[in-house]
């Protein structure tokens, strides 16, 4: 009887895979015309999540050209953020609804949001949503995800052209002030890096520090 019971419990894993597993909003995000051209990002309940980009064929505009062929790594958003996205995956029924408005606006990339729990899942997918909140999440998740990616940059600007280090930091801190770059402290440790670097310039120093304050307050 005890083998037949660990035979069913595993079929049932096999049949349900999300059985057991933490609840989790996954992000998506499509645009041929940015780098990168393609990414997800997902999130548990207490922060902790999954980062995968891949860049696509885009080319940045201006200077800061030197991005990574692709990301895929594990992240930790502030619990707070993770709780907002919950609480609005909630107020939405796990994302089981209509999401695109249909309206005629310019395209600014297919976002598709999803929620799994070991009890439901559902997604929809949007390029410009009429649902306020729906539309504002769709636009944290990407501001989160420039910041991963900027994250990245930065890591590959230190390997290979320090003095991009400079104008980067300034672009993000830009970002940040402005909403389109949010949860710096995803790459806290990239930032503390370049704070105490001897290797660099004493202002890309006093610029990561500056953001490592902002990283700090959003936790």
């Amino acid at each position: 009887m005890r083998a037949l019971a660990v035979f069913l419990w595993c079929a049932t894993a096999l049949a349900h895979p999300a059985l057991g597993a933490p609840p989790e909003v996954q992000f998506e995000y499509s645009n041929p015309g940015m780098t990168p051209a393609h990414w997800t990002l997902s999130v548990r309940p207490d922060g902790s999540g999954h980062f995968h980009a891949e860049r696509g064929h885009a080319t940045a505009d201006g200077a800061l050209t030197l991005n990574a062929a692709e990301i895929d790594r594990d992240v930790q958003v502030s619990p707070k953020f993770a709780g907002e996205v919950f609480a609005a995956a909630e107020r939405h029924n796990g994302f089981r609804q209509e999401c695109e408005s249909h309206w005629k606006v310019a395209f600014t990339g297919t976002k598709t949001l999803r929620f799994s729990s070991p009890e439901s899942q559902g997604a929809c997918s949007f390029n410009f949503s009429k649902d306020k909140e729906i539309e504002a999440l769709g636009d944290e998740m990407v501001a989160v995800g420039e910041t991963l990616v900027t994250g990245a940059r930065l890591e590959l600007l230190l390997q290979h052209d320090r003095l991009g280090l400079d104008a980067e930091l300034e672009a993000l801190m830009i970002a940040a002030q402005e909403g389109r770059s949010l949860q710096l402290c995803a790459i806290r440790e990239i930032l503390q890096r370049l704070s105490e670097d001897p290797a660099v310039m004493e202002r890309v120093h006093k610029r990561a520090r500056v953001l490592l304050e902002r990283a700090a307050a959003e936790r």
